[in-house]
């Protein structure tokens, strides 16, 4: 069942404010929290009144910090693997395909499923906290799917790509500002009022041309994937490494990989 309190939703002046808050678990997103933030994407396209929506993680320390892991302990078929993959991939086409421009207000953890959120948004202003990434090398041994992969190769680069999750490499906001991650970098007590004020700018603008410009290159992102092949998802997620990854995560020790 979803619980509206771990996912909040308001709307001032035009702004959408949407929180991730479970600060307790760092915000580490549940299923239920990402069906709803699929949700709240569309209520947004119905709402008239909307003409920008924020992104925040409650608490300070995490943006998001990924996937709730508790959630994969009993994964262990095909159909299992490939139904989470195509849940991020449906979720977070819906926040891109969000008609109003989408800003993620960014500080500290930023990984996993939560960097793929911030990755679908259209502007990333960040604290120097923030930490972006998908460490899932060192810690899970899953994969991504192939549109979270052409979606990052396209913000980043292919290299950049490589690097972040082969060295299981988590970027400081400075490197993030660096390779044009975040637009901006700003300090923690500033954060979420430079995402407003970004919000007010962006809200002097043609709407016009504000949609259609997200619109017309979300099509060139989605042209440059190639053919969806599942077969990457399903040898990650029903392996011995994935089920040792998550145990190994879960009592907080160092994983052991077999490569099987």
């Amino acid at each position: 069942m979803t619980d509206p309190q771990e996912t909040l939703f308001e709307v001032r002046d035009g702004v959408a404010w949407l929180t991730f808050n479970r600060p307790e678990a760092r915000n580490a997103m549940t299923f239920s929290m990402y069906a709803r933030l699929e949700g709240l994407c569309k209520q947004v396209n119905d709402d008239n009144s909307v003409r920008v929506m924020i992104l925040r993680g409650a608490g300070g320390k995490a943006f998001v910090s990924g996937t709730d892991i508790s959630q994969f302990r009993n994964f262990s078929t095909h159909e299992q693997a490939l139904t989470y993959e195509a849940t991020m991939d449906r979720v977070f086409n819906a926040l891109e395909d969000v008609a109003v421009p989408t800003i993620a207000a960014i500080q500290g953890a930023c990984t996993g499923g939560g960097a793929g959120i911030a990755a679908a948004c259209d502007l990333r202003v960040g604290a120097p906290s923030a930490r972006f990434g998908f460490p899932i090398a060192r810690t899970l041994g899953n994969t991504l799917s192939t549109r979270n992969f052409a979606r990052l190769a396209g913000l980043i680069g292919v290299a950049r790509t490589k690097e972040l999750i082969l060295l299981a490499k988590l970027m400081d906001g400075e490197e993030m500002k660096s390779i044009g991650l975040l637009n901006e970098l700003t300090s923690e007590e500033n954060l979420y009022t430079r995402a407003e004020e970004m919000a007010q700018t962006l809200m002097e603008h043609a709407p016009i041309t504000l949609r259609t410009t997200k619109q017309t290159l979300n099509r060139v992102l989605r042209h440059w994937q190639p053919p969806s092949d599942s077969a990457h998802v399903i040898e990650a997620y029903t392996s011995v490494d994935f089920r040792e990854g998550v145990e190994a995560f879960l009592s907080k020790r160092k994983p052991r990989w077999q490569g099987k």
